[in-house]
């Protein structure tokens, strides 16, 4: 893995992110000033970074395509399956680096997607049986958090290839 690749990966995942309400738009710029800082670059890169918090709302949305193009990135249209498909492969990456419990990564997937995305289905019913686990009912709380790691990891590994910069 190159030196760059964390950053971009980072710039991905937060561009991806940002697109279902999940990241504040100025946490793209500062993922953008860290891409930097790694090595990477380009005019919309630079540009990107260089948003100030009271600028990255209006400009994030306008910046953010080409700054991910220049680096050989992805930025899946708002609202698109791709694009919400990125933002649950996202959030199981953070749930896999210990930046998300499994009990928020599925209650984060159930709030944003419900039980209408393919891709995510199996992590939105095992929110649901978190509430079974507080009843009394069901299975326990940590053979729930293992499933979903596994459904997590399972996300990871079978993740679309893209590239990490150029």
């Amino acid at each position: 893995m190159s030196s760059t690749e964390p950053a971009a990966r980072e710039l991905q995942e937060r561009a991806a992110l940002w697109t279902i309400g999940e990241v504040r738009a100025h946490e793209v710029v500062d993922a953008a000033c860290d891409a930097l800082v790694a090595g990477l670059g380009g005019p919309a890169l630079w540009a990107l970074a260089a948003c100030t918090r009271g600028e990255a709302d209006c400009d994030v949305p306008e910046i953010l395509p080409a700054a991910l193009d220049e680096l050989g990135l992805t930025f899946h249209p708002v609202g698109s399956e791709a694009c919400r498909e990125a933002a649950v492969r996202a959030l199981a990456n953070r749930t896999l680096a210990g930046r998300l419990t499994p009990r928020e990564l599925a209650s984060r997937i159930h709030l944003h997607f419900g039980h209408r995305l393919p891709l995510a289905e199996r992590l939105a019913e095992l929110d649901d049986e978190y509430d079974l686990v507080h009843l009394g009912a069901g299975r326990a709380a940590a053979e729930v958090d293992a499933e979903i790691r596994a459904e997590a990891l399972r996300l990871a590994r079978d993740a679309p290839a893209h590239s990490s910069g150029r």
